[in-house]
């Protein structure tokens, strides 16, 4: 959780909020990849990238 917190004050601070969507689709993107990786809709997952 430190993590997390010291990189909102970082953002903030530096005023690069801007940054936080595209972190955000990041990690939603790869916690897809992570999820999918064992299930049968891998190969249509594979597929759009």
């Amino acid at each position: 959780m430190t993590l997390l917190k010291e990189l909102w004050l970082f953002l903030r601070v530096r005023k690069k909020l801007w940054l936080l969507p595209f972190i955000i689709t990041l990690l939603l993107l790869g916690a897809l990849l992570i999820f999918t990786q064992g299930s049968a809709v891998a190969p249509f997952i594979y597929t759009l990238f």
